[in-house]
């Protein structure tokens, strides 16, 4: 039987569609990623931060001996968490830093723990300016006027940063209150003797001369210290 030219055309055209209509479509690469976890030994980000995207920062945890005390990490009433365990001393700390310009102080805060009174300086920025602490004679004076202070206790531990400033730049001071009062165990009261050319200088009445410990925490930026009861 013979088909006319256009029935031909059309017969092969069907068969066309058919064969494509039954190809097999290729198989689908799912989407979903796994979440990976965060590295070991990390902790997340702080504060108003941890509504953002996560960020770990992973600490570099060494078994070690003790860090020195200018540069120990530990954990702050705040919940920070670092590396490393301070030295106890009754020596002048110092970590000197001349890198302009000066740093903000913007809060200072005490509390007391089982073994010792906690002081803790915050800063603006990421870095902290150099600083140096330790004992000194009483009395103290202020550094503007040279007049004397008094404090109480049998000793005065003096905590001076610098390049650094207590003041923003309308000139009004960061932190109110130039005398604080907390009377704990070892640390009495603390007084601001000093926001003057790029220095800043609280120093803390003690109940002693005890030993205390210097630490650096990040995320906000603070200097650390404890003085034992």
């Amino acid at each position: 039987m013979r088909l006319r030219p256009g029935g031909y055309v059309l017969g092969m055209t069907l068969g066309l569609l058919v064969q494509g209509c039954q190809k097999q479509e290729p198989p689908t690469v799912p989407m979903e990623v796994p979440a990976v976890p965060p590295p070991a030994n990390a902790v997340p980000r702080e504060g108003p931060a941890a509504t953002a995207p996560v960020v770990h920062h992973v600490l570099d945890v060494k078994a070690a001996g003790p860090a020195p005390a200018s540069a120990a990490v530990a954990p702050d009433a705040g919940g920070s968490t670092g590396a490393g365990e301070a030295a106890w001393t009754t020596a002048t700390v110092q970590k000197p830093r001349g890198e302009p310009p000066s740093i903000t102080l913007r809060a200072v805060r005490t509390g007391t723990h089982a073994d010792y009174d906690r002081t803790v300086f915050e800063f603006d920025g990421p870095r902290l300016p150099g600083y140096q602490l330790g004992y000194v004679k009483t009395p103290v004076q202020q550094c503007g006027s040279g007049d004397d202070v008094a404090l109480p206790g049998e000793a005065a531990l003096e905590a001076r940063f610098t390049p650094a400033r207590a003041h923003d730049d309308q000139g009004q001071a960061t932190v109110a209150q130039r005398t604080l009062k907390p009377a704990l165990p070892s640390v009495l009261q603390l007084e601001r003797v000093c926001d003057f050319e790029g220095e800043v200088t609280w120093v803390l009445g003690t109940a002693r001369r005890a030993p205390f410990r210097v630490m650096e925490l990040t995320n906000p930026t603070r200097l650390v210290l404890d003085v034992q009861h």
